[in-house]
C-alpha cells in the first residue's frame, strides 16, 4: 500500500477524532460577558509587547472566544488614556501605571504579566554628545522617549533622580518606537534616547548610541531599580476586572499561552510569525534584538509579589505626587487569572 495514502488516512481518522472531543469542549466553554474587547497598546511593534503579537497572531484570542481589537498608539501614556477616557476597554502598557493612577483615584489592576524586566534601554548619541561622562551631561538635553509619561520615560527618570537631577532639568520628546526614533536620534533632534528593541540594537549595531542603562536583562533591571520591576502587562479599571471575570480570564489565558509558545519558539517560528513591517527590513537584526530581551520576557504571567513594592519605590524617587503617600499596592494587581492560567498550560 501507497505509505503516503496510510499516513493520509492515519491523520484523517485522527482530525476527526480530535475534532468529535473538541466539539462538546467548545459548546461547554463559559460564556465571555463581552467577547468582544478593545486592547489599547502604545508601540505594538516593539518587543516589550510581542507576546500580545504573538497572541493575536497564532489565533490565540479567537481560541478562547474572544473578539480582540488591538488599537495602535504613539506610546504607552496615549495607550493608558484611550482606556481612562475610552474608546478602549484593557491597555498592553507598562505596570508601573497602575500604581501612578492608583495614587490619582484611578484603580486600575493589571491581571497578567508579559515582562519580567523593562527591556528599555537608555543611550547617548556619538554625534551630540562624544565626550559624555556622567549622568550630570544630560542636564539641558533632549532625551528622545517613545512619549512622555511612558515605561521609557520612567526609566530616565529614576536614573535622573539617583543622580540628583529632576526630570524639568532635561526636556522630553515623544519620538515613537520605530521609524521616527531612529530619524530623531540621527538627525540630532535628540541627545539620548530612551527607546525598547529592535530600535536599540540596530542603533547599538551600527555605532550610534553608548550605552548607559539596559535593562533588558533582570541584572540590568535590577542595576536600576534595586529589585523585580514588572514591565509589560494586561491591566483594566478595577470595575471592569470584577465584573468580566470570564473575559478576564479568556484574555490571560491567551497570553500565557503566548509566554509558553516562547519560551520554545525557535528563530523560524518567530519569523514566521511576526508582521514583516516588524522585522525593520533586517531579518538578522530582528533576532539578534530577540536574542537581547528573551530573559525579559515573562514565563508564566504572574507578577512576582515585590515587584509592585519596586515599582512604588522608583515611582516616588522623581514624583513628588508619590513622595509621602502611603499605598496599599496589593489593590493594583490580580494573579488569580494567571495562576489559572500557568496551570492550564504548564507553564
Amino acid at each position: 500500500m501507497n505509505p503516503f495514502v496510510l499516513n493520509r488516512r492515519t491523520w484523517l481518522g485522527a482530525t476527526l477524532a480530535a475534532a468529535t472531543v473538541a466539539a462538546p469542549l467548545v459548546r461547554a466553554q463559559p460564556r465571555l460577558e463581552p467577547s468582544a474587547v478593545s486592547i489599547a497598546v502604545g508601540g505594538k511593534a516593539a518587543f516589550y509587547y510581542l507576546p500580545l503579537t504573538i497572541a493575536e497572531a497564532l489565533g490565540f484570542f479567537r481560541a478562547e472566544g474572544l473578539d480582540v481589537e488591538i488599537r495602535d498608539f504613539a506610546g504607552g501614556a496615549r495607550a493608558l488614556q484611550a482606556v481612562l477616557n475610552g474608546p478602549c476597554d484593557v491597555c498592553a502598557g507598562a505596570f508601573e501605571h497602575t500604581i501612578t493612577w492608583q495614587a490619582r483615584q484611578q484603580a486600575l489592576k493589571a491581571f497578567v504579566l508579559m515582562g519580567r524586566a523593562p527591556q528599555v534601554v537608555v543611550g547617548v548619541s556619538h554625534k551630540t554628545m562624544p565626550h559624555y561622562k556622567s549622568m550630570a551631561d544630560l542636564r539641558g538635553r533632549k532625551i528622545g522617549v517613545s512619549a512622555p509619561g511612558s515605561s521609557t520615560n520612567t526609566v530616565v527618570n529614576v536614573l535622573l533622580a539617583r543622580a540628583g537631577l529632576r526630570p524639568a532639568e532635561v526636556s522630553f520628546q515623544g519620538v515613537g518606537v520605530q521609524a521616527g526614533a531612529l530619524a530623531a536620534l540621527r538627525s540630532g533632534s535628540v541627545d539620548v534616547i530612551s527607546n525598547v528593541d529592535p530600535v536599540i540594537t540596530q542603533l547599538e549595531q551600527k555605532g550610534e548610541i553608548r550605552v548607559i542603562a539596559d535593562t533588558r536583562t533582570l541584572k540590568g533591571a535590577d542595576d536600576v531599580f534595586d529589585g523585580l520591576m514588572p514591565a509589560a502587562s494586561l491591566y483594566a479599571p478595577s470595575d471592569f476586572v470584577k465584573r468580566h471575570p470570564r473575559t478576564v480570564q479568556a484574555l490571560t489565558n491567551a497570553i500565557v499561552h503566548a509566554l509558553k509558545w516562547l519560551q520554545t519558539a525557535g528563530p523560524s517560528d518567530l519569523l514566521q510569525t511576526v508582521p514583516e513591517s516588524y522585522l525593520l527590513g533586517d531579518r538578522a537584526l530582528y533576532l539578534a534584538a530577540f536574542g537581547k530581551v528573551r530573559e525579559a520576557i515573562s514565563l508564566d504571567g504572574l507578577i512576582p509579589e515585590e515587584g509592585p513594592r519596586t515599582a512604588w519605590r522608583a515611582l516616588a524617587s522623581f514624583d513628588p505626587a508619590l513622595q509621602g503617600q502611603r499605598m496599599d499596592v496589593s489593590k493594583v494587581y490580580t494573579n488569580e487569572f494567571a495562576r489559572r492560567a500557568k496551570d492550564r498550560f504548564k507553564a
